[in-house]
């Protein structure tokens, strides 16, 4: 009877376990469908105001230098808008992952150390002469350990990678406006 309702507390443990893990994602995309919803709405709007100006501004040219000139201007202002809604976007991106992953390799921690508990468990309670067969998934649970390892590593170095690549253009487009104004 103990070992039915050792088995029913831990299966009751595994779904507190994944209720909240699931609460934990599902509050992770919610907070960033949220940011990202605020975000376009807030882009709506100045593009709105922003097209509403030019209109003005082109309703009153006179001739076809002031054309080219609100041009000019029209194309720095769509670049500048573009930039930085890019990078809100970016932002609320890169931020949703970090979240992500790192709620991921908690679960994959506990998930690695709960095998490796139940393991040490079954070791002490497993007949003479399966030793080999315990020390074989032990080693099975180290590679597995380190393979997720090398993966988030991996994971790590390409995010970064990403964000290098990002801030790189977003600095080349800035010099590209401000360089444009400047003539």
């Amino acid at each position: 009877m103990t070992t039915m309702n050792n088995t029913a507390e831990q299966f009751g443990d595994f779904s507190k376990t994944a209720v909240d893990a699931a609460t934990q994602f599902a509050r992770v995309s919610l907070d960033s469908a949220e940011r990202m919803m605020a975000l376009n709405l807030e882009a709506t709007k100045v593009g709105l105001d922003q097209t509403s100006k030019t209109a003005k501004s082109f309703a009153g040219v006179k001739d076809v230098q002031e054309m080219s000139s609100v041009s000019t201007k029209t194309a720095e202002t769509g670049l500048e808008f573009f930039t930085g809604y890019s990078k809100n976007l970016y932002e609320i991106s890169s931020a949703a992952q970090a979240n992500f992953s790192a709620l991921l390799e908690e679960r994959v921690a506990g998930f690695q150390k709960s095998v490796a508990d139940s393991l040490d468990k079954v070791a002490k309670s497993a007949p003479a002469g399966s030793d080999v067969a315990i020390a074989a998934m032990k080693q099975g649970l180290a590679a597995s350990t380190a393979a997720m390892d090398s993966m988030s590593k991996a994971s790590k170095q390409a995010s970064s990678y990403a964000e290098n690549a990002y801030k790189t253009a977003t600095e080349t487009a800035t010099k590209a406006t401000a360089s444009s104004k400047k003539k």
